[in-house]
């Protein structure tokens, strides 16, 4: 379901983490400003439930959807009184879960990032539009999801298959160098308008994005 899932956002142009472990979510949500979590309640290391508190104990105030199975009454108090924002029951549409996401989203808020200013570059995630100096800076689709998911992390370094999972849908067909590719352009289009950012790869690991020293 979480491969399905990440593919149908993924062809809609969101920016999707799969994280397979409580663990590895609670890792992520402290480092990576997110819109929205989904969260499974029946995870290899325990009850989803559980990671809620946390979060929030750690000032992650993200809107949380709980996909689950278990429907009673009962389930449904448990996930909202642990601090979920939506509750929705497996089997489910998938256009029912982007209405919730949507109506989540909407809510006010602190978690939300709109805009980010670093360098010379200005970048407003909600209309996917980036400016250097007040100027458009015009990207294909697959390097402005490389730049989006880099400047989500700005001065941290992103996994390569981060990169690749926010840039490609589920069924594409990945040569071994086509990220690199994408990123190599972007690079130097933001050498050409002297956005004051640089990409630089880390080896074996991914590629990290800061302001020009």
């Amino acid at each position: 379901m979480a491969s399905a899932l990440c593919s149908a956002l993924r062809t809609r142009d969101a920016l999707v983490d799969h994280m397979t472990t409580l663990a590895d979510a609670e890792e992520a949500a402290m480092v990576v400003v997110y819109d929205v979590i989904l969260l499974d309640r029946q995870v290899p290391d325990g009850d989803g439930l559980s990671l809620i508190p946390k979060l929030r104990s750690n000032g992650v105030s993200a809107p949380v959807i709980v996909l689950t199975a278990r429907g009673e009454l009962d389930d449904r108090i448990d996930g909202l009184d642990s601090g979920a924002d939506d509750y929705l029951v497996k089997p489910f549409a998938v256009e029912e879960l982007l209405a919730r996401l949507r109506a989540v989203m909407r809510r006010p808020g602190d978690v939300r990032v709109d805009a980010v200013n670093f360098g010379r570059v200005s970048y407003d995630f909600d209309g996917r539009e980036a400016q250097v100096n007040g100027c458009r800076l015009d990207l294909p689709r697959r390097e402005l999801l490389v730049f989006e998911t880099l400047a989500r992390r700005i001065g941290r370094t992103v996994q390569r298959h981060m990169l690749e999972e926010a840039v490609y849908g589920f069924d594409d067909d990945i040569q071994s160098n086509t990220l690199d590719a994408h990123i190599s352009r972007l690079r130097r289009k933001l050498v050409s308008v002297d956005a004051g950012l640089e990409i630089h790869p880390v080896r074996g690991i991914g590629y990290l994005m800061k302001p020009t020293s």
